[in-house]
């Protein structure tokens, strides 16, 4: 499998490169893709081990930012701006401290680069209850996760990794087993030891629990340019607020 990331370009105009967050994959974001690129070209992204990217041992954000840097050669972009959602938000975060030259700026949904609990256990408890190899259709696999995930949403969101594989059986996209071997590197903080120049937009949700004000108040410490919005919305901003929070997008780009 190629070193390069899996991606989708749509439009034309100044790049937006957008990740995905835990257990995701580019097509999350494709109804934002195609609405702003009339003004941009958006280009969305499967982070490893995620969607249809390489699968890999090493699993940090760190290789995620060189990741992200070998994309941008291989489409000969020099600069870009870039929006994380979640786990993508502290890549996106990784990348513009590790790389501030190559990001115009920096949009991170719901997340802030601090260390975050462990929140994920039963989520893969339950793929790991499915017997990937022994199910013959979709529904016996959603049967399994039903039976620990009542939430139909989270259910549905997994249950986009699965996909048949070469032999007929099923196989999942995400690499869950490495997922949750680094997960510790997941929700770890990132280590950030100057502060990050780059134009930021921290957009909270404020039904969910990732981002407090005592958070709020140590952006400074972490941005030398940063402001935050407010969006009525749980953790998937982009799914309860669509519509604003893609006006709070185009406002922030067009600065």
């Amino acid at each position: 499998m190629s070193d390069i990331l899996n991606h989708k370009s749509y439009g034309a105009g100044e790049p937006l490169i957008i990740l995905h967050g835990l257990f995701g994959m580019l097509d999350n974001w494709q109804s934002f893709a195609r609405k702003l690129q009339e003004d941009y070209q958006v280009i969305l992204v499967d982070q490893r081990n995620h969607g249809r990217s390489m699968r890999s041992d090493k699993f940090s954000y760190a290789e995620m930012a060189k990741d992200i840097i070998l994309l941008m050669d291989h489409l000969e972009i020099e600069k870009t701006s870039i929006l994380g959602h979640s786990m993508g938000g502290k890549t996106a975060i990784q990348v513009a401290y590790s790389y501030p030259n190559r990001i115009q700026r920096l949009i991170a949904v719901d997340i802030v680069p601090k260390q975050y609990p462990r929140g994920h256990d039963a989520i893969f408890k339950a793929i790991q209850s499915v017997l990937i190899k022994e199910i013959t259709n979709r529904k016996q696999a959603e049967e399994h996760l039903s039976s620990q995930i009542k939430n139909v949403g989270v259910r549905q969101f997994l249950l986009k990794n699965l996909q048949r594989n070469s032999d007929g059986g099923f196989e999942w996209k995400a690499n869950f087993d490495v997922l949750y071997k680094d997960y510790e590197n997941i929700v770890a903080a990132l280590e950030i030891y100057k502060t990050i120049k780059t134009p930021t937009l921290i957009i909270r949700g404020t039904k969910s629990q990732y981002i407090t004000d005592e958070d709020l108040e140590k952006l400074d410490d972490v941005f030398d340019n940063n402001q935050f919005v407010d969006l009525e919305a749980g953790h998937w901003v982009h799914a309860d607020k669509p519509v604003e929070l893609l006006e709070v997008l185009r406002t922030f780009l067009t600065l």
